[in-house]
């Protein structure tokens, strides 16, 4: 392998936006190619972009020997195919979430992962900021206590006549696949793993996708977790973590900016006011991509693991599951 990671994209995606600067600014990387289903789109988005490749199918970006990395940016239901494929090229690979819809695929993808050594994981890019570091910290810490409740939201509007894969049934579409695993996988992580049992309940459009998303998740350590996801709703992103002894509020839409600017996180111990705790700034899909190289050029383990993908499948399919028959689901651990 080269001196630097040498980066291919998988689709035109307007996603690709976020990525695309920091694989530029990132030390040990490099935006090398493209890949779209004709020659003439891919060439002229590598025109745009000053992308130096430009592949007017997706094998063909797997077969250039000179790519190391392939960020995966397709609709949901097809970032397991590719991801395998990619795998078995000798790709490692940087999957946009959902990266799987079933527990099949996500086995085709760790075993993919091992039968290739390669590394493999999801894009979740706001468990790399400094800011997700800071709160677990002080979770850690005991800064608040033992923990009690959490609630995240992730809500905006879109009209359902859009042409827009978000709203595909059957395939990966609706609020909580697409922003509902936010609130879903922030809730995993902090408590260490999925919870024990779940109760979702969702409203359909007229494309037969959740528009509206609720879920309440119980978790081993007694901490309850309520979860809403919209995609018809005004524009909302946040996170309440509530403990005995403190709260951590963040309005949490900074992390989809690019470059991600400063949050602040505001602690509240009892009876001693509040405190504005300084998150350093930093470009959250920059750090993804750094992730990245480290497992590639020093042997990191990724910051999510497919262990972490496994357990946030797990939850989300038990919510759907919950919402659909209208009765509490139990998870085995």
């Amino acid at each position: 392998m080269a001196d630097k990671l040498r980066w291919g994209i998988l689709s035109t995606a307007g996603i690709n936006g976020g990525l695309m600067g920091p694989m530029r600014l990132a030390p040990r990387s490099e935006l090398a190619a493209v890949a779209s289903r004709t020659t003439e789109k891919a060439q002229a988005y590598a025109a745009e972009h000053g992308i130096a490749k430009a592949y007017g199918s997706y094998d063909a970006l797997l077969a250039d020997p000179d790519i190391d990395a392939i960020y995966v940016s397709l609709p949901n239901w097809l970032h397991s195919e590719w991801s395998v494929k990619a795998a078995d090229a000798g790709k490692h690979v940087l999957c946009e979430k959902a990266m799987v819809l079933s527990h099949q695929e996500l086995d085709a993808i760790e075993a993919a992962a091992n039968r290739n050594n390669v590394t493999i994981f999801e894009a979740y890019a706001y468990l790399h900021h400094p800011q997700w570091r800071k709160i677990t910290a002080m979770i850690a810490a005991g800064e608040l206590g033992e923990l009690q409740v959490m609630d995240g939201a992730v809500c905006f509007y879109m009209d359902e006549d859009h042409d827009n894969v978000r709203l595909c049934a059957g395939q990966g579409g609706g609020a909580l696949w697409d922003v509902g695993v936010y609130p879903v996988t922030q809730a995993v992580i902090l408590n260490g793993g999925p919870p024990v049992e779940v109760w979702g309940h969702q409203v359909k459009g007229r494309r037969g996708v959740d528009m509206e998303f609720s879920g309440q998740l119980r978790f081993a350590n007694g901490v309850i977790a309520h979860i809403t996801a919209g995609l018809r709703s005004p524009r909302r992103q946040s996170l309440i973590i509530v403990g005995a002894d403190g709260t951590i509020e963040s309005d949490t839409s900074a992390r989809f900016t690019t470059p991600l600017t400063l949050t602040k996180r505001v602690f509240t111990p009892p009876e001693t006011g509040v405190e504005a705790v300084t998150v350093s700034e930093a470009n959250v899909f920059q750090c993804e991509v750094e992730a990245m190289e480290a497992c590639v050029f020093d042997g990191a383990d990724p910051v999510v693991s497919l262990a972490d993908s496994r357990s946030f499948l797990k939850t989300i399919l038990a919510l759907y599951e919950s919402a659909e028959t209208g009765k509490i689901v139990e998870l085995d651990r």
